[in-house]
Protein backbone atom coordinates (compact mmCIF):
# COMPACT_ATOMS: atom_id res chain seq x y z
CA UNK A 1 0.00 0.00 0.00
CA UNK A 2 1.03 3.46 -0.77
CA UNK A 3 -0.02 7.27 -0.40
CA UNK A 4 1.43 10.16 -1.84
CA UNK A 5 0.43 13.36 0.41
CA UNK A 6 0.88 16.86 -1.26
CA UNK A 7 0.86 20.53 0.07
CA UNK A 8 -1.77 22.51 -1.58
CA UNK A 9 -1.91 25.79 0.28
CA UNK A 10 -1.41 27.40 3.60
CA UNK A 11 -2.17 23.96 5.84
CA UNK A 12 -4.48 22.21 2.98
CA UNK A 13 -2.68 18.85 2.02
CA UNK A 14 -3.75 16.98 -0.90
CA UNK A 15 -3.36 12.82 -0.63
CA UNK A 16 -3.86 10.13 -3.13
CA UNK A 17 -3.65 6.27 -2.40
CA UNK A 18 -2.08 4.27 -4.74
CA UNK A 19 -5.95 3.20 -6.14
CA UNK A 20 -6.47 6.36 -7.22
CA UNK A 21 -8.90 7.90 -4.44
CA UNK A 22 -8.31 11.33 -3.67
CA UNK A 23 -9.05 13.38 0.25
CA UNK A 24 -8.10 17.05 0.94
CA UNK A 25 -7.02 17.28 4.46
CA UNK A 26 -6.70 20.45 6.32
CA UNK A 27 -4.76 22.00 9.72
CA UNK A 28 -6.95 25.08 9.35
CA UNK A 29 -10.73 23.74 9.52
CA UNK A 30 -11.12 24.51 5.90
CA UNK A 31 -11.72 20.14 5.25
CA UNK A 32 -11.42 17.17 7.11
CA UNK A 33 -8.54 17.14 9.67
CA UNK A 34 -5.97 14.43 10.12
CA UNK A 35 -6.87 13.53 13.87
CA UNK A 36 -10.79 13.41 11.99
CA UNK A 37 -9.66 11.59 9.57
CA UNK A 38 -8.37 9.02 11.67
CA UNK A 39 -11.75 9.14 14.23
CA UNK A 40 -13.76 8.33 10.71
CA UNK A 41 -11.49 5.63 9.96
CA UNK A 42 -12.12 3.69 13.19
CA UNK A 43 -15.87 4.10 12.55
CA UNK A 44 -15.61 3.33 8.85
CA UNK A 45 -13.19 0.18 9.39
CA UNK A 46 -15.27 -1.43 11.97
CA UNK A 47 -18.82 -0.64 10.70
CA UNK A 48 -17.47 -2.56 7.59
CA UNK A 49 -16.82 -5.60 9.54
CA UNK A 50 -20.22 -5.29 11.44
CA UNK A 51 -22.20 -5.03 8.60
CA UNK A 52 -20.23 -7.79 6.63
CA UNK A 53 -20.18 -10.31 10.10
CA UNK A 54 -24.17 -10.07 9.90
CA UNK A 55 -24.79 -10.58 6.27
CA UNK A 56 -22.56 -13.24 6.30
CA UNK A 57 -25.02 -14.38 9.20
CA UNK A 58 -27.61 -14.11 6.65
CA UNK A 59 -29.64 -11.25 8.63
CA UNK A 60 -30.93 -8.66 6.65
CA UNK A 61 -29.46 -5.42 7.25
CA UNK A 62 -30.79 -2.16 6.54
CA UNK A 63 -28.61 0.38 7.99
CA UNK A 64 -25.73 0.90 9.91
CA UNK A 65 -24.53 4.06 11.63
CA UNK A 66 -21.69 4.66 13.83
CA UNK A 67 -21.59 7.73 16.10
CA UNK A 68 -17.86 7.84 17.57
CA UNK A 69 -16.50 10.24 20.28
CA UNK A 70 -13.46 10.97 21.11
CA UNK A 71 -11.38 12.36 23.99
CA UNK A 72 -7.73 13.71 23.36
CA UNK A 73 -4.34 14.71 25.34
CA UNK A 74 -4.83 18.10 26.79
CA UNK A 75 -1.09 19.17 25.83
CA UNK A 76 0.93 18.34 22.22
CA UNK A 77 1.09 15.84 21.24
CA UNK A 78 -2.98 15.87 21.43
CA UNK A 79 -3.40 12.36 20.84
CA UNK A 80 -6.69 10.11 21.25
CA UNK A 81 -7.23 9.38 24.78
CA UNK A 82 -10.42 7.48 24.20
CA UNK A 83 -12.66 6.56 21.41
CA UNK A 84 -16.13 5.33 22.39
CA UNK A 85 -17.85 3.84 18.84
CA UNK A 86 -21.81 3.60 19.53
CA UNK A 87 -23.51 1.40 16.35
CA UNK A 88 -26.71 1.73 15.49
CA UNK A 89 -28.01 -1.08 13.33
CA UNK A 90 -31.38 -1.70 11.12
CA UNK A 91 -32.30 -4.93 10.33
CA UNK A 92 -34.93 -7.61 10.13
CA UNK A 93 -34.07 -10.36 12.77
CA UNK A 94 -31.50 -9.00 14.57
CA UNK A 95 -30.50 -10.31 17.79
CA UNK A 96 -28.46 -9.36 20.52
CA UNK A 97 -25.95 -11.95 20.15
CA UNK A 98 -25.42 -11.68 16.63
CA UNK A 99 -25.20 -7.42 16.65
CA UNK A 100 -23.02 -8.11 20.16
CA UNK A 101 -20.93 -11.11 18.66
CA UNK A 102 -20.22 -8.86 15.36
CA UNK A 103 -19.04 -5.66 17.13
CA UNK A 104 -16.98 -7.63 19.41
CA UNK A 105 -15.35 -9.54 17.00
CA UNK A 106 -14.36 -6.77 14.90
CA UNK A 107 -12.83 -4.82 17.83
CA UNK A 108 -11.04 -7.69 18.87
CA UNK A 109 -10.22 -9.25 16.08
CA UNK A 110 -10.87 -8.14 12.53
CA UNK A 111 -10.62 -3.94 12.41
CA UNK A 112 -7.22 -3.10 11.57
CA UNK A 113 -7.57 0.45 12.42
CA UNK A 114 -8.85 -0.26 16.42
CA UNK A 115 -6.34 -3.32 16.62
CA UNK A 116 -3.62 -0.98 15.19
CA UNK A 117 -4.84 1.96 17.97
CA UNK A 118 -5.50 -0.41 21.14
CA UNK A 119 -2.46 -0.24 23.16
CA UNK A 120 -2.12 3.42 22.78
CA UNK A 121 -5.92 4.31 22.69
CA UNK A 122 -8.83 3.63 25.38
CA UNK A 123 -11.69 2.18 22.70
CA UNK A 124 -15.01 0.87 23.77
CA UNK A 125 -17.56 0.02 21.81
CA UNK A 126 -21.86 -0.10 22.34
CA UNK A 127 -25.29 -1.01 20.19
CA UNK A 128 -28.44 -0.53 19.77
CA UNK A 129 -30.38 -2.64 17.79
CA UNK A 130 -33.55 -0.56 15.44
CA UNK A 131 -36.02 -2.80 14.55
CA UNK A 132 -37.42 -2.50 11.13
Amino acid sequence: MKAQVKWDKELTFSGQTDTGYKTVMDGNGQAISPMESVLVAVGACSSIDVVDILKKGRFDIHHCDCELTAERAESAPKVFTKIHAHYKVEGSGLTEKAVNRAVNLSAEKYCSVILMLKDAVKISTSYEIITG
